[in-house]
């Protein structure tokens, strides 16, 4: 098994327990990513967590691609939308790399405290330009710990050896972050931080 899976799934059961660190700006983050949604989008959620936020989001779209690299993790989301009687999510196992979505096939991608676990950044922000549709957006929230919490660099190796953080954990500014944006083609048409030590959120657009 990936040891960043591996990971995951030893926490799911607390993480699906443990309350939102931030409930005002996470709700504030729901209502603004809602003000973009419309009834008929096609939407991929990456590194879904136990579901909480495609939940959420379900009944103003039509229909939510959810997945994370954690079975555990999916299999708690899967009960808590058959819970709620949510029928439009598809939640699946699946690594970001090995995603098999068509190209412009989406309207909406999300990825929520993500960014910051993956090893190629980058690539993934160009994947995800190339899986959306002209006009489509890509909302995400991260943690850019370059900024505020550089000091955690050298101790996250060792977090990860005693089994107390995930694999991979990378370091960068909400600058560069914006860059690899940009780079990838994507216009930043919303960008908030909430405060110093909090995670960046961003609607990104792809050019119609």
């Amino acid at each position: 098994m990936d040891k960043s899976a591996e990971f995951w799934d030893k926490v799911a059961d607390k993480y699906s327990k443990d309350p939102i660190a931030d409930e005002v700006s996470y709700q504030k983050k729901l209502k603004i990513t809602q003000g973009y949604f419309k009834p008929n989008m096609e939407v991929l959620e990456m590194g879904c967590g136990t579901g909480s936020t495609a939940i959420v989001h379900a009944p103003y779209v039509k229909h939510i691609r959810a997945v994370d690299i954690s079975l555990n993790m999916i299999e708690i989301a899967r009960r808590k939308a058959e819970a709620e009687q949510i029928k439009n999510i598809t939640f699946e196992v699946s690594s970001i790399d090995d995603l098999n979505v068509a190209d412009q096939s989406m309207d909406v991608v999300m990825a929520h405290s993500v960014l910051h676990l993956l090893e190629e950044r980058d690539a993934a922000i160009e994947q995800v330009f190339a899986m959306l549709k002209p006009g489509g957006l890509f909302v995400s929230s991260t943690a850019c710990l370059k900024d505020s919490m550089w000091f955690l660099k050298p101790i996250i190796p060792i977090m990860c050896l005693i089994g107390k953080a995930p694999k991979v954990v990378t370091f960068f500014t909400v600058n560069q972050l914006v860059r690899s944006m940009r780079n990838a083609g994507f216009e930043i048409v919303y960008k908030w931080l909430p405060g110093k030590t909090k995670a960046v959120f961003i609607v990104a657009k792809k050019a119609e």
